[in-house]
């Protein structure tokens, strides 16, 4: 029954006009479901590309990777969330879920420090690292700090406007190793 319309209400309109007003009540809440419920806008949604955003800040270049990202597996899920570029950084957080526990979280930013960018990471129970930028393209940044223990090297690479793939990578105890989360756009809480 469409809104402001009561049982008594009903002899006096006709049918027509009681099923026009059901079909525009059904269509706003269709509406309304397909708004709340769609995954959250990248960069690349809003019309703001890496090529066509006015740089104003180094960090401004990596807007592809604002939003929400999911990497799922089997009894895993990391959820990692990136705010748009302002005020000259970028700032975000991620947390890791194994069988319905948070096994990690980690805070993160990234920042100008000289000339270049710098990751700067704080993760659970460890202490805050920063790595600096070792090479940025329109699709990928990767920065390292190679007296770190692992990782020494964090890669994002832009894959389409709704998947990227990270990766962490170096040696533990002489052996390298790398470690792929490849991520998929999703709804922001």
């Amino acid at each position: 029954m469409p809104p402001g319309v009561t049982l008594r209400d009903l002899p006096h309109m006709s049918k027509t006009r009681i099923v026009v007003k059901s079909v525009i009540v059904a269509v706003l809440l269709a509406v309304g479901a397909f708004l709340w419920l769609r995954p959250s806008e990248t960069a690349d949604e809003l019309g703001a590309t890496a090529d066509a955003v006015a740089v104003s800040s180094p960090v401004d270049a990596l807007a592809w990777l604002a939003g929400c990202w999911k990497h799922e597996e089997p009894g895993f899920r990391r959820d990692e969330q990136w705010m748009r570029p302002s005020g000259g950084t970028m700032i975000g957080m991620s947390r890791s879920v194994a069988e319905e526990r948070t096994v990690e979280h980690e805070y993160l930013r990234i920042e100008v420090r000289g000339e270049r960018l710098a990751y700067v990471a704080n993760p659970s129970g460890q202490a805050e690292a920063v790595f600096l930028q070792a090479e940025i393209t329109d699709r990928m940044v990767a920065f390292e700090a190679p007296g770190h223990d692992f990782p020494q090297r964090i890669v994002y690479e832009r894959m389409s406007p709704r998947s990227i793939l990270a990766w962490i990578e170096g040696d533990v105890d002489g052996v390298s190793r790398v470690v792929e989360f490849p991520m998929t756009a999703a709804r922001c809480p």
